[in-house]
């Protein structure tokens, strides 16, 4: 008798051949249809043939049906194709001739007839035949279109051009086919005419501006030199019409794309002036600026506002935007000084003195963070965030998020209770909202620096499920690193040291953090703990713009730790080190690379994903 194992082995081999003979049989079925197919239907037969490269075979099935019907314009385009494809240039010279006998005012006739010259060596020769498909045109839409598009896949560019022209002639309207035949010039290497096409027909198709920067950008791409041929033509149409503040606006955004900031701001200073704007213009153009970081060009755009006068309807909210836009500017220094800081702070009083009616707005918000995280004057941030809650026509949302910034801060100034009450105040007002949510995360972040893992755990159950991506994500990792850190003796030292190190960092205690993450380590070498301590200590290196030392860190999680759940944590975060701190835009792509390939269910390749197409294009930008 077999045993089981080779009777699996036997059965195995069977049914493997079974399925080959099936596959041969379904594969020889389909051959056998498709023949039978191609000898009922001649012009199927025909492709067949041709699809084998059997050409003679081809051409011998179709010149059959040609000669039966030579009207029949499928069965022409397949002959004449295949005749092309067989080289049988002279054959199908004559087809097309006998074929315009029949048809004499087919343009497209005679672009077979010019095709055939250009493919057999004879392009002069094709001059004649493609001027005279030129000729028939009659201001029929359909036709031009069809025609220019045939030139376009002969690679006769310079015909199509003429194709267009031909009709813009006919239908009497300059701008109907702007938007192709400036892509032709451009194809073409006329970028003047390119540009000039394209301003001509937008200035008299309002609102045509965001149509008009579609097109130009597809012509212009990031080349600095056609950049500035379109900077040319823009100075030039507004020379001649001055009036015309679309060129203006054109040109400014033209600034833009060549990275010159202070151009741009100089065009819109004069229009706004021009128009008599009285800032509003100049107030998104701050905005376009400090989004993409130019925060002194933004500053500046919006100190014009400011210097109109306070009796200006913008004037606050000029103010307002500028004390964001400075204070994003100092997020993004690594290095702020003291004096830096202070500057902003005496901005921030000067406009709550003017404006007291802003303490219910997140400028506000900013101004306590600002107190609290930088100028380390925490409890004047608390005393910010106490008066804006206690408005009575504060939105509640807003509300809701100051609370929650003012638990923060008395946490950050050890008044554990405090905090852990204003959360469970927003949970109770909060109860089916996503600030619940976020103050039942802080509450349980709070038991956790307390150590009362159990408590943490029983809300960190819930909060895994949250609407909230980023909340749900922060419960998961806390919940792990609570359930893979208490061990089967229950000793609970080593992570009620660690919790307390994440606390004292929370609080801007780092040198006290890290001696007391150092300890853990001495203490317990071997400790799951190990790369979360290493995390930790790199996110202090971090703070304190020590990034070697940070990328030894994480070098050290993802090489001695690859299969835990940090590591792709720690890959991510040397691809932002390298991206936003170290200026490496190859390093960060290689960082980024591997963290997609190595780690494809992490919840960073999204993210990763976008970061790596926005440096892949970069990196393609043509510098001058």
């Amino acid at each position: 008798m077999l045993s089981s194992e080779k009777f699996d082995r036997v059965r195995f081999s069977i049914s493997s051949l079974v399925r080959g003979v099936c596959v041969l049989l379904v594969w020889i079925l389909l051959i056998g249809i498709q023949n039978c197919f191609a000898q009922t239907d001649p012009l199927a037969q025909a492709r067949y043939f041709a699809s084998q490269k059997d050409y003679d075979k081809a051409i011998e099935s179709v010149k059959h049906l040609y000669d039966q019907n030579p009207m029949d314009g499928e069965v022409y385009r397949f002959y004449f194709n295949t005749l092309l494809d067989k080289k049988e240039y002279k054959e199908a010279e004559q087809l097309v001739s006998k074929q315009l006998k029949i048809s004499p005012n087919d343009p497209m006739l005679f672009l077979d007839l010019g095709n055939v010259y250009v493919v057999s060596g004879k392009p002069k020769k094709s001059a004649e035949p493609f001027q005279q498909a030129i000729n028939l045109l009659n201001g029929d839409d359909i036709l031009t279109t069809k025609m220019a598009n045939e030139f376009i896949r002969l690679k006769q560019e310079d015909w199509a051009i003429k194709t267009y022209e031909r009709a813009i002639e006919i239908i009497r309207n300059p701008y109907f086919y702007s938007t192709p035949l400036a892509k032709l010039y451009a194809q073409t290497g006329n970028i003047e005419q390119a540009i000039n096409t394209v301003l001509n027909v937008g200035q008299i198709q309002l609102p045509g501006l965001d149509d008009t920067k579609t097109i130009l950008l597809e012509i212009l791409g990031n080349d600095l030199r056609k950049l500035q041929l379109a900077q040319k033509a823009l100075i030039r149409k507004i020379n001649e019409q001055p009036s015309n503040t679309w060129f203006v606006e054109l040109l400014t955004w033209l600034y833009t794309q060549k990275d010159d900031w202070e151009g741009a701001l100089i065009q819109i200073q004069a229009l706004d002036e021009r128009n008599k704007e009285d800032g509003v213009r100049l107030l998104d153009f701050a905005r376009l600026a400090a989004k993409e970081n130019h925060f002194d060009i933004a500053i500046k755009a919006l100190d014009n506002i400011l210097e109109k006068g306070n009796s200006k309807p913008l004037f606050a909210i000029a103010y307002a935007e500028k004390l964001r836009v400075l204070f994003e500017k100092l997020k993004k220094n690594p290095t702020p000084t003291f004096q830096e800081i202070a500057k902003i702070e005496q901005e921030y009083d000067t406009f709550f003195r003017l404006f007291p009616q802003y303490y219910i707005s997140e400028t506000l918000n900013d101004y306590a963070t600002l107190e609290a995280q930088f100028a380390g004057k925490t409890n004047k941030a608390i005393s910010l965030l106490q008066t804006a809650i206690a408005q009575p026509n504060a939105r509640r949302e807003f509300y809701g998020w100051s609370k929650l910034q003012l638990g923060d801060y008395y946490l950050l100034s050890g008044k554990i209770w405090d905090a852990s009450l204003v959360y469970s105040q927003v949970d109770k007002d909060f109860r089916e909202d996503m600030l619940g949510e976020e103050a039942r995360f802080r509450n349980a972040k709070l038991a956790f620096y307390q150590g009362d893992f159990e408590w943490a755990q029983a809300q960190l159950s819930v909060l895994k499920a949250s609407t909230s991506e980023l909340i749900a994500n922060d419960a998961l990792y806390l919940s792990i690193l609570i359930t893979e850190n208490i061990p089967p003796d229950s000793n609970l030292v080593p992570l009620r040291r660690f919790a307390y190190a994440d606390l004292l960092l929370f609080q801007n205690k780092d040198k006290e953090a890290e001696t007391l993450l150092d300890s853990i380590s001495k203490a317990y070498p071997k400790h799951p703990l190990s790369d979360d301590i290493l995390m930790l200590k790199a996110q202090i290196a971090v703070k304190h713009q020590d990034y070697n030392k940070a990328l030894n860190y994480w070098q050290d999680v993802y090489d001695r730790y690859a299969q835990d759940v940090l590591a792709d944590d720690a890959i991510f975060k040397t691809a932002e080190v390298y991206e936003n701190y170290l200026k490496q835009p190859e390093k960060a792509k290689s960082f980024y690379e591997k963290l997609i390939l190595e780690f494809p269910g992490s919840t960073y390749v999204q993210i990763a994903r976008k970061h790596l197409a926005l440096l892949q294009a970069n990196s393609n930008v043509q510098m001058p």
